[in-house]
């Protein structure tokens, strides 16, 4: 039987169902083509950062730029856009990005959700509608006669319809359990690799916490130290300036000098 046969003999709902498998061979080519990328490109990106984030985290930044198409690419390099943020905004940053990519990455399987719900029921009323047709020509007295073959021809052309119905939810459901089960494999490794990211930023973010403390304790303690141990010439200035004093204070000390008073010209002579 051809195409153009089952289409003929199917029935009104052959046509929903020619659009619906269309939109379903066409949404499985393009996550096709999505999840092989996904998949021939993981492991090298997975390799590559988590061996450049035990070295230095501008490395990572650097690798997942390479691969910014990539979903897992993304969702490393969405923290490293923030300018050295602590632990916690680090953690929800990969979150926001984890929901985002987990999110596009189901792209298109609430059509084949649609696609796998709706086939069977378009199938079946296709083969209803036969059989009314076919039955709706049968009259009491032609039971039994050579007029009735024509209707059990009827009844079995109507069940194409059911059966391309059935097809096409196969086929649709089939590949859609398959896309489930690589989304779900990516959510664990984002789980997992957002742990070990987060595990190895807060190590080095807390190292470099406590290189700051220690560096501003150390310059306290040398400030602190010229401040209170005076110089050998400044100790020396200050114990001269203690025992020597001045002459004015000498001055004081010791009084005026007694002014000389001026002899009266004796007049007796």
């Amino acid at each position: 039987m051809t195409l153009a046969e089952i289409i003929a003999k199917g029935g009104i709902a052959v046509w929903p169902l020619l659009v619906l498998s269309v939109l379903s061979i066409a949404t499985i080519i393009e996550r096709s083509w999505f999840w092989s990328r996904v998949l021939l490109q993981e492991k090298i990106i997975l390799k590559r950062v988590m061996e450049a984030a035990n070295l230095n985290w501008i490395l990572v930044a650097k690798i997942v730029r390479e691969y910014k198409n990539h979903p897992l690419a993304r969702f490393v390099n969405s923290p490293l856009q923030l300018e050295s943020p602590d632990p916690d905004i680090f953690h929800l940053a990969l979150e926001a990005a984890a929901d985002d990519e987990l999110a596009q990455m189901r792209k298109g399987e609430k059509l084949l959700e649609a696609i796998v719900a709706l086939s069977p029921l378009l199938g079946l009323f296709g083969t209803v509608w036969g059989l009314i047709k076919s039955l709706s020509s049968i009259q009491i007295s032609d039971l039994g006669t050579a007029s009735t073959s024509g209707v059990t021809l009827g009844i079995g052309e109507s069940l194409i319809s059911t059966a391309l119905g059935l097809l096409v939810a196969i086929f649709s459901l089939s590949f859609y359990r398959l896309f489930q089960a690589f989304w779900s494999s990516r959510v664990r490794l984002f789980r997992k690799t957002g742990s070990e990211l987060e595990v190895l930023y807060r190590q080095k973010w807390f190292e470099a916490q406590d290189l700051e403390i220690s560096a501003d304790s150390e310059g306290e303690k040398f400030n602190f130290s010229t401040q209170i141990a005076p110089t050998s010439q400044n100790t020396q200035k200050s114990q001269n300036t203690q025992i020597a004093p001045t002459s004015q204070q000498l001055t004081k000390l010791q009084g005026s000098p007694p002014r000389r008073r001026k002899r009266k010209p004796d007049t007796s002579n």
